[in-house]
């Protein structure tokens, strides 16, 4: 059922209203087949399914053609990235009259077979411009994937969400973008797609800033969930867990991590952290991990970010 894509062959028009499903993969077959297998069994299926690959030397095609939804599989010879990936699905997606676009990454699933569903019914109901299920930890999903911060203080439990700010289950303006969210294919008129020059770090936090930038509501909700493996580990507790600093486990990481996001903190919106984050990795490196090297090159990596210095590593 997978189709080739190539401009040469006209697509079949899609149905009004038309959800398509975007999916960014990279050597993860047998992780891409799960999440397959989940989008495919939804009670509200996607009309359409594109699967972006960004390493076609270990192809995945025959894994998209098992995948009982209609579907457009993007072999990519060279590797756009996580940004990359998602903007070319997204622009795709509005490409053959998307109306509505939902993200996942590879790694990642749907946690049931409603999530689809209730999405849809989420944004519907509440007028939202994109509505992103709770990511939690594929192995212990009563923990968050990623830690979640709600004013000053980090939430790692999914049982944490409830309470003050969580109005009738849902939280706004805090959203997953990249791991469930569905957005309408109007929001991305107003917030575009992901940046490819991040390359991957930091391109979900580029597109929530704009969204927050636009006035348009946006927003999680407490009734749909997706399930993704544990990224918490990176992010280290500090003061008793009240302030916490990312530091990825690999030079390869630390290098996008750390000059995207001084990119970003160059961006309005986000300027006012700049001070803020010298000061929380300060005590990091030279309080926490006591070293000063490391440090001076978290410096350098931010400064290459603000003069926008976007080289692969």
């Amino acid at each position: 059922m997978s189709e080739s894509a190539s401009p040469a062959r006209p697509q079949t028009p899609l149905p009004g209203g038309a959800v398509v499903a975007v999916v960014v993969t990279r050597h993860r077959r047998e992780l891409l087949a799960e999440s397959l297998k989940v989008i495919g069994a939804q009670t509200r299926p996607p009309d359409h399914l594109v699967v972006v690959d960004n390493g076609p030397d270990q192809p995945a095609e025959d894994v998209v053609a098992d995948c009982p939804i209609p579907s457009t599989y993007l072999a990519s010879h060279r590797n756009l990235g996580g940004a990359g990936g998602f903007a070319l699905g997204m622009l795709h997606a509005l490409a053959m009259g998307a109306e509505w676009i939902w993200l996942g990454d590879d790694d990642g699933r749907p946690a049931d077979e409603r999530v689809l569903e209730t999405l849809l019914e989420e944004a519907r109901r509440r007028g939202l411009a994109a509505v992103s299920p709770v990511v939690v930890d594929i192995e212990r999903p009563e923990r968050l994937a990623f830690p979640m911060r709600r004013g000053l203080t980090w939430k790692r439990g999914t049982g944490e969400l409830e309470g003050p700010g969580a109005e009738d289950g849902f939280l706004p303006g805090i959203a997953s973008l990249f791991n469930g969210a569905l957005f309408r294919a109007s929001t991305l008129d107003v917030v575009g797609v992901p940046d490819y020059r991040l390359f991957f770090r930091g391109d979900e936090v580029e597109i929530h800033r704009r969204l927050l930038r636009s006035g348009l509501p946006f927003g999680t909700t407490l009734r749909a969930v997706f399930a993704h493996p544990n990224g918490s580990g990176e992010f280290k507790p500090m003061l008793g867990g009240r302030l916490h600093a990312q530091d990825p486990e690999n030079e390869v990481k630390r290098y996008y991590t750390y000059r995207n996001r001084g990119y970003l903190l160059s961006q309005p919106g986000m300027r006012k952290l700049g001070l803020l984050e010298v000061l929380r990795f300060g005590l990091y490196f030279l309080g926490v991990r006591r070293d000063p090297k490391a440090f001076l090159e978290w410096l350098r990596l931010v400064r290459l970010g603000r003069r926008e210095r976007f080289f692969r590593k």
